[in-house]
């Protein structure tokens, strides 16, 4: 979606430019930061709460509360779909998935309930820290 106001920065493009170059979760600000500081790039913490919500006001990037004001962000693009949370890491990965789309129309049809995809989120634990579990626990 293009800036209202017209006005854009180095800094707000590489922001939107890592939402819509990742692939793995939805980011948070802190993981914002934490890449942009490994990319070498000068943009500080508060910098990059700011652009997020006025991207998110522009309708430029989605926004998903993830914890107590824990917010995650995700390029808009993210079509209408279900969430997975990890209980351990905290990630939250979009799931595009037609076996949920028809347990949606199951309950719909059966239950008189519309499930709203998008604020749906299953908790559980993601590929990367069962791999972790598991080898602590050998």
């Amino acid at each position: 979606m293009r800036n209202p106001t017209g006005y854009r920065t180095r800094q707000r493009d590489t922001i939107l430019a890592l939402l819509k170059n990742n692939t793995d979760s939805h980011l948070s600000a802190e993981d914002i930061c934490e890449m942009l500081k490994k990319d070498g790039e000068k943009v500080g913490a508060t910098t990059v709460y700011r652009y997020l919500e006025k991207l998110y006001s522009e309708g430029a990037v989605q926004k998903y509360v993830t914890d107590r004001a824990r917010y995650t962000y995700t390029e808009k693009e993210c079509r209408e779909h279900f969430h997975l949370k990890c209980t351990e890491c905290g990630s939250l990965f979009c799931a595009d998935c037609d076996f949920l789309a028809e347990l949606c129309s199951h309950i719909d049809h059966h239950h008189g309930f519309a499930v709203v995809p998008s604020k749906t989120v299953f908790y559980g634990v993601c590929e990367r820290c069962s791999e972790k579990i598991a080898s602590a626990n050998g």
